[in-house]
């Protein structure tokens, strides 16, 4: 799952000027139930196709879009198979995220840096675990209540189309 959802934050963060139109999938919006049921959980939101687009345009909007994508590298790199490709990977993230001269870089506190930089030294899958869960939490209790509240939001939940099961359940009322 990680590899598809690193696929598809991928193709989306490499474009310099993209809104909510690029996340069409297909010709398919989402469904009224589906815009409603991101606000039930931050991981409901997150395991949408459409929602992690919508909450990744957000971030885009708010120049906060580095948080999903080391999110989503540190998720990639836990499941990377190969033990000889742990440093170069490790490093590649470090140097995009967390060093200070991170041309991503995350808003992570001092200490969690020191600790992050220094399991570089022997690198290993949670490596980057600390760092990582610090970002979901601030996504999650900073971000996500914020993308919940927006107009972008709003508009979703206006354009949405309730699915064709409570269509038909609505006409034969």
């Amino acid at each position: 799952m990680a590899k598809e959802l690193k696929a598809r934050l991928g193709s989306i963060l490499q474009k310099p000027n993209w809104n909510l139109s690029c996340c069409k999938i297909g010709k398919n919006k989402p469904t009224l139930e589906e815009c409603l049921r991101w606000k039930e959980s931050f991981e409901k939101l997150l395991s949408s196709n459409y929602g992690l687009c919508a909450f990744t345009t957000f971030l885009v909007s708010e120049f906060s879009e580095e948080n999903i994508a080391f999110y989503f590298a540190c998720e990639d790199y836990r499941t990377t198979k190969c033990a000889a490709k742990l440093p170069t990977k490790a490093q590649k993230i470090y140097d995009e995220f967390i060093s200070s001269e991170a041309p991503r870089e995350i808003n992570i506190d001092h200490e969690t840096r020191d600790i992050t930089k220094a399991n570089l030294l022997v690198p290993s899958p949670s490596c980057f675990d600390i760092a990582q869960h610090k970002i979901y939490m601030l996504m999650a209790k900073d971000c996500y209540p914020r993308f919940l509240r927006s107009p972008a939001y709003k508009d979703l939940l206006c354009q949405a189309k309730p699915s064709s099961k409570h269509a038909q359940q609505a006409k034969k009322a």
